[in-house]
Order: structure tokens, then C-alpha cells, then sequence
């Protein structure tokens, strides 16, 4: 199907219901309502990203050969670029937020994470040096005895 159509963020943000909507990906419009019975990850994950960028949404999952197959024929048009208008998928503020805090070492999400690995590698190894010195005692208890 040719890109005949072209849209800006406006106008595809208005078809953002079960019965009307549009999704963009790479700068391309695309008609999902065909398709929303169809969708393998249900219905759901399409009306979240229904209206706007799902670009991020979509890469994130990799789909198929097929999947880009089935999104060819829902291609409607092309989206034309507006000032104001967002970069990327609703995702890319909250990874732009992410990155920042990280880097000022305020993310209390990462932080919560690498807390959790280290203190899954405390138990671990605490765990391990118990054994240890469980068989260490156990071996030795064996010696004295006559």
C-alpha cells in the first residue's frame, strides 16, 4: 500500500479508540483497527499506544518478519512532523528522566535494584561460607573422635 496520507501527531492522536486507531512507528501511520481482534498480545497492548508513537512499544517485543508483514498492509500515510511535537514514544520521556537521575545517582528505582543484587549475592555467599563451615566441622568432629 502507498503512503497517500499525510498526518501530524494531531490528527492521529484523535483515533485512539477500539473502533478508530491509529498507531505511528517509525514515522509511519498506521490503521490498527482492523487488526485489534487479531493482535496475539491482546487488544490491550494496542489501545495503550492507540493515537500515538508506539515505536518503542513495538521494538521493545520483537515481533516477527511476519508481524512487520501485517503491519505493511495497515500502513496508511506518513507522519508530518510538527514543532512541539514529541520525538520519539511515551516511553522515551520517563528513559530520558531514568538516564539523568541515574547519572546523579537519584534514581531510587536503579538504586532499589542494585540493592537487591547485592544483597541476593550477600545471602548467596553467606550461605555458602555456612556450608563450609558446617562440612569444615563435621570433618573435624570426625577426627576427634575415637
Amino acid at each position: 500500500m502507498s503512503s497517500t496520507q499525510e498526518l501530524t501527531y494531531s490528527d492521529v492522536s484523535e483515533h485512539k479508540s477500539k473502533k478508530d486507531l491509529y498507531l505511528v512507528i517509525h514515522d509511519k501511520i498506521y490503521n490498527a483497527t482492523t487488526f485489534i481482534d487479531e493482535h496475539p498480545g491482546g487488544e490491550e497492548v494496542l489501545l495503550d499506544v492507540g493515537g500515538q508513537d508506539a515505536t518503542e512499544a513495538f521494538e521493545d517485543v520483537g515481533h516477527s518478519d511476519e508481524a512487520r508483514e501485517i503491519l505493511d498492509g495497515l500502513l496508511i500515510g506518513d507522519l508530518k512532523r510538527q514543532e512541539g511535537d514529541p520525538t520519539s514514544g511515551p516511553k522515551s520521556a520517563s528513559a530520558g528522566a531514568y538516564s539523568s537521575s541515574t547519572a546523579t545517582g537519584t534514581n531510587t528505582a536503579g538504586n532499589a535494584a542494585g540493592l537487591g543484587i547485592g544483597l541476593y549475592a550477600i545471602i548467596l555467599l553467606g550461605g555458602a561460607c555456612a556450608f563450609g563451615a558446617y562440612k569444615y566441622l563435621q570433618a573435624r568432629g570426625g577426627e576427634n573422635r575415637i
